[in-house]
This record gives structure tokens, C-alpha cells and sequence, in this order.
């Protein structure tokens, strides 16, 4: 018999759940009835080690819990101002889509992704500024580390006055969020050729520049990637959160705060859902990229 169609004792400890809370409530019983079928099934399409596993595990994995949430909802009648179904959801998207995309312009658009490229350009230059400089470094990066620790409830207030209440505001609350972590990472990336590389750079008469160009940025690509990466997900949360501190009518941070003073809790987690895809379309764009860029590292390596 394969390997994978047999029962192992995490499969016996499922079935053992499933009896427990068949007894005990049979709604529970076939909520974990469900989880362990699906659970079982996706442990089989893993063991394949096919390349169409390495995609249907994941979706596999995502649509059990959207199964199990929606089954939970149904079957215990849970009030839509606690927790809204899936299909709920679903269908206030539908009914949303102007309001839904005029939010993502100007949350996503306008405020995270200018403050993103205008935060990380700066972080960039200054890395290379403070490579030079080694004043800079002494000075510059602790008074850094100090501004990255500072609360973005307490910032966020303070630059929606200085920029007011428009996307500038929430573009320079991301700018401040992804500056310190793009910088830090982009100086350690910096460092990351040996002594003797540069040394060899040197006996070839190449300019500072030419060692930049040619040896330094190139094997500070992923530090610098790993930083956008990071940056990709703070930029959202930051343009969101600075929202709740100062709006238009319109954006994800303004819908989700009036929203839940309504208790529309279906157009809350509809925002929520689109954030989500947004994000993690922006930090599967850059990680592809990151491949594409940096394919001899041996992170990229079969």
C-alpha cells in the first residue's frame, strides 16, 4: 500500500476528535468530520512531490478554512456583527465594487505605493551615503533605530496635521515606516562582500562606483530585496492606520472605522479582504522580481 494512503497516528488523533465531538455535539462532529477529510487530502497531494502539489496545497489548505468558517457560521447561527460567512462577504464585494475600488486608489494607489517608492528611494541613497560616511554611520543609525521604535499611533496623528487630511498625509506615514527597515537592511547588504573581493577590485584600479556596480549591489540584492519585502507590508498597514487619524470620505482606513460604528461588519471584513489580496499581490511582485534579479543565490537553487 502507498505510504500516504496509510492511516498514521495524527490521522487516528483526527478521528478520535471527530468521534468526541460527534458525541458531544453533532454540528462539531461534522465540522471536524470536514477539517480531517480535507486535512487527509491534502497530506496525500503532498506526498506526490508533484509540481501541481507544491500549487494545490496552499489552495487546498485556504479552501478548507473558508469551508470550516462558513460551516461554523451556518450551523451555530453566528450573528453577522460577530462574525460574518464567507458568502456574506463575498457578496457585499459584489454589491461594493465601486466603493471598494475607489478605497484601494486612494489607500493602496495614492498613499501606500508613493510612500513606499518615495520611503525606500531615500532609504536607498542614504545606505550608500552612510557607506561613505562613516560620521553618518555612527550617527545616523542609532538616531534611526530610535525613530523606527516610535508608536505609529503616535506619529500618524502628528503628520496627518503637518499634511493634512489627504493621501500626502498618509504617503508620509508610510514614508516614515519603511524608511528605517529599507536602510538598515540596504547598509548590512552593503557589507556583505568580503575584504578580499574588494581588495581584488582594487588591484583592477576600479573606481568606488565601479566596485558599487559592479560587486557591492549586486551581492547586496537580496538584503535589499528581503527590505522591500518588508516594506511591501508595512507600507498598507501604515496607510491604513493613518486613516483612522484623519480622512476624505473615502479610503480603506475611513470605510473600516465608520463601518464598524455601524456595525457593518460584512463591508469591514470586505476592506479587510481586499487589503489582503492588494498586499499580498505587492510582496508576490517583488519576491518574483527578487528571483528573476537574483537567481545565482542559493536560496534559488534546486
Amino acid at each position: 500500500m502507498n505510504a500516504a494512503l496509510r492511516w498514521s497516528i495524527p490521522d487516528w488523533v483526527g478521528l478520535s476528535l471527530v468521534a468526541l465531538g460527534a458525541l458531544s455535539d453533532w454540528r462539531l462532529g461534522l465540522v471536524l468530520a470536514v477539517w480531517l477529510g480535507l486535512w487527509r487530502l491534502n497530506t496525500v497531494i503532498a506526498a506526490s512531490g508533484s509540481t501541481a502539489a507544491r500549487y494545490a496545497v496552499p489552495a487546498i489548505f485556504g479552501l478548507t478554512l473558508l469551508i470550516l468558517w462558513e460551516m461554523v457560521v451556518q450551523l451555530y447561527d453566528v450573528p453577522l456583527v460577530i462574525l460574518p460567512a464567507p458568502t456574506a462577504i463575498a457578496a457585499r464585494i459584489a454589491d461594493s465594487l465601486p466603493i471598494l475600488w475607489q478605497d484601494f486608489v486612494q489607500t493602496f494607489v495614492k498613499g501606500a505605493l508613493s510612500g513606499f517608492a518615495i520611503g525606500c528611494s531615500a532609504a536607498f541613497l542614504t545606505a550608500i551615503a552612510v557607506d561613505r560616511s562613516s560620521f553618518l554611520q555612527r550617527g545616523l543609525l542609532p538616531v534611526g533605530n530610535f525613530i523606527a521604535a516610535l508608536p505609529i499611533i503616535g506619529t500618524a496623528p502628528i503628520l496627518v496635521m503637518w499634511f493634512g487630511f489627504d493621501w500626502q498625509s498618509k504617503a508620509a506615514v508610510v514614508v516614515v515606516m519603511v524608511f528605517f527597515p529599507m536602510l538598515v537592511n540596504t547598509v548590512q547588504g552593503l557589507k556583505e562582500t568580503t575584504a578580499m573581493q574588494r581588495d581584488l577590485m582594487r588591484t583592477y584600479a576600479a573606481s568606488y562606483w565601479q566596485t558599487l556596480f559592479k560587486l557591492r549591489l549586486p551581492a547586496a540584492m537580496p538584503f535589499i530585496f528581503n527590505g522591500l519585502k518588508i516594506c511591501s507590508t508595512l507600507a498598507l498597514i501604515g496607510a491604513i492606520v493613518a486613516e483612522f487619524f484623519g480622512s476624505p470620505i473615502v479610503g480603506m482606513g475611513f470605510r473600516i472605522s465608520t463601518s464598524v460604528g455601524q456595525l457593518a461588519l460584512d463591508m469591514v471584513w470586505a476592506e479587510i479582504t481586499v487589503a489582503a489580496i492588494a498586499g499580498s499581490l505587492f510582496y508576490g511582485g517583488i519576491a518574483l522580481i527578487e528571483r528573476w534579479v537574483t537567481f545565482w543565490h542559493p536560496s534559488h537553487q534546486k
